[in-house]
């Protein structure tokens, strides 16, 4: 779980691609750099992101069965909300408990 701010959203192939820097880590159960690309499996953008905008995302370390591939997937239906004050005072106190 963590906070960050759309850089750029691309359709690659079959998925979205979203540049995102990363603004805060809430709840970290891998490595994220300071910016990541994070890839939603579908080409309408759902969850739609848009640039610029900040986001409290739920996302997963996808890597796959051969290991040459390992990037930070959205999944359908994942969590993506945008960000708010009260949204930041909630995942505070959950950090606490977590």
């Amino acid at each position: 779980v963590f906070l960050g701010r759309v850089l750029a959203g691309r359709v690659v192939g079959q998925e979205t691609r979203y540049e995102v820097e990363v603004r805060r880590r809430y709840r970290q159960r891998f490595p994220l750099l300071s910016r990541e690309y994070v890839w939603v499996p579908n080409a309408c953008g759902c969850p739609p992101l848009r640039d610029g905008g900040r986001y409290v995302l739920m996302a997963t370390r996808h890597v796959n069965y051969e290991r040459t591939l390992n990037r930070v997937l959205l999944p359908d239906g994942g969590y993506a909300r945008p960000w708010t004050p009260r949204e930041e005072r909630l995942l505070g106190e959950a950090a606490g408990v977590c």
